[in-house]
């Protein structure tokens, strides 16, 4: 394949390519001309390597190992593989699920630290991939500096919501009031150290498979760092926020693997042979109807509507408030052939549930494509998995590869259609102000409030 580098340029006997003679020139050239071609054909050879290779040349992967618990295999070693696989994942997703439960009622803290362990795991894998494939090249300080980014990046966005959600705890600390104030110079100056450090640990023969793996570890950021702060930032909007769209794509995960596994007869795409329209198809449908009943279900109690808050004088995170219209029952019209079929002229729902359908469909026909993304990744570097961690299932990022996609939307959809105005974090952000620039927004608002007629103006004796 080198030789498509080189304008038709052909072998010579010792495997260095030489580029064609030009019309009415000597075999033996001038020597500058041979000095320059010379020069040329040596940084190809040296650069143009990786290249060179296509998909074929991809290194073999080492095989994952079954970590299938002992008890497992002696209980069902009389099952056909297809069979045995069925139980395998649907006993690994029940244990998930309901480990899943304990943390929701463990609190909002919990669910932040079991985004943040998800996020660490998933980089982890996808980073892993990288290093095994070029871990012959010995590049320096690739796991390192990939790492090293990780923490950059993490202190960045956390930083981010401390400030952001913390505020009058960080107003009693000052140490943290130094760190907030100029959190964003921090995090510039600590990604800076990280990008000086790689440009020093460039090596002559690796430029291009440096700034390579540079680019994949940056890719990997985006896709676990970036979303996963979407995902606590939903979580912050209220629990129910975090939840349905999360549960929802489980649900299409389950449904579509049972439809596609029962009735599968139609392939879906390449990138997943085992993908079935049926399987789409049963997902989609079956997803709407569950984000309908858990939008119902989960409306009725404040502990997931309202908007996760931190109290100071508890110390914890609560969720106590008066929930918005969105979370009211409310009396809607239904159309004409319904009221025929249900005999009623109108029916009470939670406008949340209106919203559901949104999620719901979003999560059944787009957020597969996550999945096909992370098959097709997989494809590229012949694994089955990212890695073995939950047996039936592969890695962490093999089940979460469609939740990313999933939390920008989410992250997307609030900002757009939901979120207005919240008084508790402008009340924050006029804590942490000045005394004289609280009294300027207190005259001001009360001039305001006072043209509006809401507050009557004060006599003067």
């Amino acid at each position: 394949m080198l030789e498509l580098r080189h304008r038709g340029g052909c072998p010579s006997p010792g495997g260095a390519v030489t580029p064609p003679l030009r019309e009415g020139e000597a075999a033996g050239g001038d020597h500058e001309t041979e000095s320059t071609s010379d020069k040329e054909t040596d940084i190809d050879d040296r650069y143009g390597d990786l290249d060179a290779r296509g998909d074929s040349d991809v290194p073999e992967m080492p095989l994952s190992s079954d970590r299938t618990p002992e008890i497992l295999k002696k209980a069902l070693s009389g099952l056909s593989s297809r069979w045995k696989n069925w139980w395998i994942r649907g006993i690994l997703t029940l244990t998930m699920i309901s480990l899943f439960f304990l943390i929701i009622y463990m609190g909002s803290f919990m669910l932040m630290l079991l985004v943040l362990g998800i996020q660490v795991k998933c980089f982890h894998e996808i980073i892993t991939i990288g290093y095994r494939v070029y871990h012959s090249y010995d590049l320096p300080w690739f796991r390192t500096l990939s790492w090293y980014f990780l923490l950059c990046v993490n202190y960045f966005f956390y930083g981010e919501t401390v400030a952001d959600y913390f505020a009058t705890f960080v107003q009693r600390e000052e140490q943290l009031q130094f760190l907030i104030r100029y959190h964003r110079f921090i995090s510039f100056a600590l990604y800076l150290a990280g990008f000086c450090m790689f440009v020093l640990s460039l090596v002559k023969k690796h430029y291009r498979l440096q700034f390579y793996m540079f680019a994949w570890t940056h890719v990997t950021l985006l896709i676990t760092v970036t979303q996963s702060h979407l995902v606590i930032q939903n979580l912050f909007e209220g629990m129910i926020w975090f939840l349905v769209p999360i549960s929802s794509v489980i649900c299409n995960d389950i449904t579509a693997y049972l439809f596609g596994f029962f009735f599968g007869r139609t392939p879906l795409i390449k990138l997943s042979p085992k993908k079935t329209w049926e399987g789409f198809i049963g997902g989609f449908f079956s997803t709407v109807i569950f984000g309908f009943i858990a939008a119902y279900v989960l409306s009725k109690y404040q502990y997931f509507v309202c908007p996760v808050e931190y109290r100071s004088d508890v110390n914890s995170f609560v969720t106590e408030c008066e929930p918005s219209e969105l979370f009211q029952l409310q009396s809607y019209s239904l159309p004409p052939f319904l009221k025929a079929v249900l005999r009623r002229e109108t029916v009470s729902m939670y406008p949340f549930q209106i919203h559901s359908i949104a999620l719901s469909t979003f999560a059944s026909l787009i957020g597969p494509f996550g999945g096909f993304f992370a098959s097709g990744f997989k494809r590229a570097f012949k694994i089955k998995d990212f890695a073995n961690t939950i047996p039936g299932h592969g890695g962490i990022m093999d089940r979460f590869d469609c939740q990313y996609l999933m939390a920008t939307f989410v992250h997307v959809y609030i900002t757009s259609f939901i979120r207005g105005p919240n008084p508790s974090k402008v009340l924050q952000q006029l804590l942490v102000l000045q005394p004289e620039q609280q009294l300027n927004i207190y005259k001001t608002l009360k001039t305001h409030l006072i043209e509006k007629g809401i507050l009557q103006p004060t006599l003067k004796v």
